[in-house]
């Protein structure tokens, strides 16, 4: 009778599985709380401690550790030596092996995890069963995922041997593990503050194979840290499966929002190619949307909307008479997911997704990979300067600290003309300030918004001062910018001549 090991933390399925080998004449052999369930499900089981004739130690610390499991998973079907030396010690052969490994992710995200409670999460022995089975391909069945019960089931049914079935579980076993211990050393990591460590482990999982990238002849998929968290824990209502441009434009929309979410605002951010088209602030919902919209109402089609309150049936209502991709917010009122729900292909998604505190930005370049400080979302007052002659007056405080807020996140070279809590005007992508002015002015005359008495916003210094002439021209009457060009005093003295208030920030806000 074939031995089977099974020794899982999750018993999604394992009962059945189980069944399924009795049926097929399997022993089995097991550890635990897996046994545990096995017996509960009315199985008949051995315990890992009759096959090695040692009793689990240490709080189950050693339990599989020993030759009588790795020399009946390892020893080689084809090798005459490797049989005669496991015959003479004992020892059977094992040639199915299911494992799932303990919940280490899970426990090192949890906020109230003692550093203790994590480390008793890094599994020892499960690893060392799965590269012992996974190696030994060949002969012995490793499986890691629960999702592959049923077709190792229908496998060991059939009477050909599934050699190519073995090998792609095997694969999946060393994935699997090199992801674990990837989770093991970043948590090391962090706990050393060591945000760069000589070697970069970054443990993803598929989450979805997308219908396609970018464009239609690119192949894609969404891979994520840890299932359900981040943009995965998102619940969508209606609407296709997210694509991929749709996920980087959600990801463009929070990043927009984000900075108002933590100042606790209510925000309406339109997103259009990952930088807004559209950006304000309001006493509801439906008021942040009606002043992002008049931003820019062209390019709002066929764009991604964020929230950082929840939206209800007016908000909905209004938003439904424009095309649109996805709506993410906190929440929707049963009445707004009724109205929005009609039309069929909007997504309706539902969260508040967070970063993991101390997450670190990514950039994939040809050949390696950028990493570098993920940008604070409150972007606030303490370091400002103001450096022209002219204070700013309070309405112009409260636009300046919105068009900051605002800017970081549009493309550079970016450029935001912001009045009354509302962008009204977005250059964004530009190769010079000064054109990222000039668009800036020329979206707000397309819109029909009038500039005077507005500020302008910008990510980064001015290096000559025809970004404040363009600026004066258009009736700005504040400018927010983070300073440090080594024409600061040029710029500082068209401010001054112009009547502008300017104030400095000290921080640049690029976004590549």
């Amino acid at each position: 009778m074939p031995i089977a090991l099974l020794s899982v933390s999750n018993k999604t399925g394992l009962v059945d599985f189980a069944t399924g080998l009795v049926r097929l004449k399997w022993e089995l052999v097991s550890t635990g709380g897996t046994a545990t369930v096995l017996r509960s499900g009315g199985l008949a089981v051995r315990d890992i401690a009759d096959l090695t004739g040692m009793p689990e130690m240490l709080d189950g610390r050693v339990k599989t550790l020993h030759p009588a499991v790795h020399g009946g998973i390892l020893a080689r079907r084809d090798r005459p030596e490797h049989q005669q030396q496991i015959q003479q010690a004992g020892i059977q052969h094992i040639g199915l092996v299911v494992v799932n490994l303990y919940p280490f992710r899970e426990t090192a995200a949890r906020a109230d995890a003692m550093p203790d409670d994590v480390i008793e999460q890094i599994d020892i022995g499960g690893p060392a069963l799965l590269r012992s089975a996974a190696k030994n391909f060949a002969g012995v069945t490793a499986v890691v995922d629960p999702a592959d019960y049923t077709r190792v089931l229908l496998a060991l049914e059939g009477e050909d041997d599934d050699l190519d079935l073995r090998r792609l579980l095997a694969g999946k076993v060393f994935a699997h593990t090199a992801s674990y211990d990837a989770a093991i050393a970043g948590w090391f990591a962090a706990r050393r503050n060591d945000q760069f460590p000589d070697r970069l482990t970054m443990p993803f999982e598929r989450a979805h194979v997308l219908r396609y990238g970018e464009n239609p002849d690119q192949r894609a998929a969404f891979y994520v840290e840890r299932p359900g968290a981040g943009l995965d824990a998102i619940d969508q209502h209606g609407g296709k499966e997210l694509s991929f441009n749709n996920v980087l434009d959600l990801e463009g929309a929070l990043v927009a929002s984000d900075p108002f979410r933590a100042a606790g605002e209510t925000c309406c951010a339109i997103i259009k190619h990952t930088t807004p088209c559209g950006l304000a602030t309001g006493t509801s919902a439906l008021d942040a949307y009606r002043k992002a919209l008049a931003c820019d109402p062209a390019s709002a089609f066929g764009s991604v909307i964020s929230f950082t309150v929840p939206v209800d049936d007016a908000a909905a209502d209004a938003i439904s008479s424009l095309f649109v991709e996805c709506i993410v917010a906190p929440a929707f009122s049963a009445s707004a997911l009724e109205i929005l729900g009609r039309k069929k292909n909007l997504r309706v998604l539902v969260g508040s997704p967070e970063w993991t505190p101390g997450s670190m930005d990514y950039k994939r370049v040809r050949g390696g990979m950028l990493m570098q400080d993920r940008p604070p979302a409150e972007l606030g007052r303490p370091s400002w300067r103001v450096v022209s002659k002219r204070e700013p007056n309070e309405a112009e405080w409260s636009d300046l600290e919105f068009a900051w807020r605002a800017v970081a996140s549009v493309k550079s070279n970016a450029i935001v003309i912001a009045k009354a809590g509302a962008t009204i005007g977005i250059g964004a992508g530009q190769m010079s300030r000064v054109d990222a002015a000039f668009l800036a002015v020329h979206k707000a005359a397309q819109a029909g918004l009038d500039t005077h008495g507005a500020v302008m916003g910008s990510d980064a210094y001015f290096p000559f001062r025809d970004g404040v002439d363009h600026a004066a021209e258009a009736g700005v009457t504040a400018i927010i910018q983070p300073g440090g060009s080594v024409k600061d005093a040029e710029v500082i003295g068209a401010a001054d001549e112009r009547g502008i208030a300017m104030v400095v920030t000290g921080r640049r806000t690029f976004r590549h």
